[in-house]
């Protein structure tokens, strides 16, 4: 497996790094982003470093425009920098072509947002099979469609819903629906989790689940995550939070 996974990297990206540089799961070094607004350039991130280890549950807090979501979807290769560089399983990633970094998102990245993005036409179960359709394509995803759609099940299952499996968005409540981009997050079988303000868009009681359940999948399944709040009470749940400020880090 280790073999095949070196073997898999070597095609992505012609750099590698030494494992004295960064011997994190995932990292970022001197991480630099500048938006525009007409003329005038914004920095958004100023030079952050930051190493997140196999298995840690690390939150990142900060005020509105310190670069929270800005450094999580850079981690997540759902965006560039414009300095600096960004290292999985000690291999430069930032710097992959597109397809590169599609293929690293898609096999080794959950993704869960604030606002869930489900497809309102699909149920929960095909809301959670929806990215194993489009990473096998549709002959890939026939041949083992029952496979898949057990594995949806066990998801939804996992996370409270093996009841819900039919029930699409609009018959869901706002955690309901949080559980099953979660489980969507996790069919591919991620290394990382990455959550962009889980409960943001949630009270506090159905927060106070949703933690529940993202503890247990770090704790159990060993699964690293990587959380985005503003909620100070939320980020004391990691083992670790580190604090941004203006785009810098300030504390880890």
């Amino acid at each position: 497996m280790q073999t095949a996974r070196k073997r898999r990297w070597q095609t992505l990206t012609r750099q590698r790094v030494t494992s004295s540089s960064v011997t994190s799961l995932l990292g970022s070094r001197d991480l630099v982003r500048r938006y525009r607004k007409g003329s005038v350039e914004i920095p958004v991130l100023r030079g952050v470093d930051l190493d997140v280890e196999e298995g840690e549950f690390v939150s990142i807090v900060g005020q509105s425009g310190s670069g929270k979501s800005t450094l999580l979807h850079l981690l997540g290769t759902l965006d560039q920098p414009d300095g600096g560089e960004i290292y999985f399983e000690g291999n430069r990633i930032d710097n992959l072509s597109p397809r590169g970094r599609d293929v690293l998102r898609n096999r080794h990245f959950g993704m869960v947002f604030q606002f869930y993005h489900l497809l309102p036409e699909l149920s929960a179960c095909e809301n959670v099979l929806l990215p194993s359709m489009i990473r096998e394509g549709v002959w890939g995803y026939w041949r083992r469609t029952s496979e898949y759609c057990r594995r949806a099940e066990e998801l939804l299952e996992l996370v409270g819903l093996g009841h819900r499996l039919k029930h699409r968005p609009k018959e869901l409540s706002g955690g309901e629906m949080q559980r099953v981009a979660i489980a969507r997050a996790l069919v591919a079988g991620p290394r990382v989790l990455l959550a962009d303000e889980p409960t943001g868009n949630l009270d506090r009681r159905t927060g106070t689940e949703i933690m529940e359940i993202l503890r247990t999948l770090n704790e159990q399944q060993r699964l690293t995550i990587v959380m985005v709040t503003h909620d100070l009470a939320i980020a004391q749940q990691a083992h670790r939070t580190v604090q941004l400020v203006e785009g810098s880090v300030v504390s880890a």
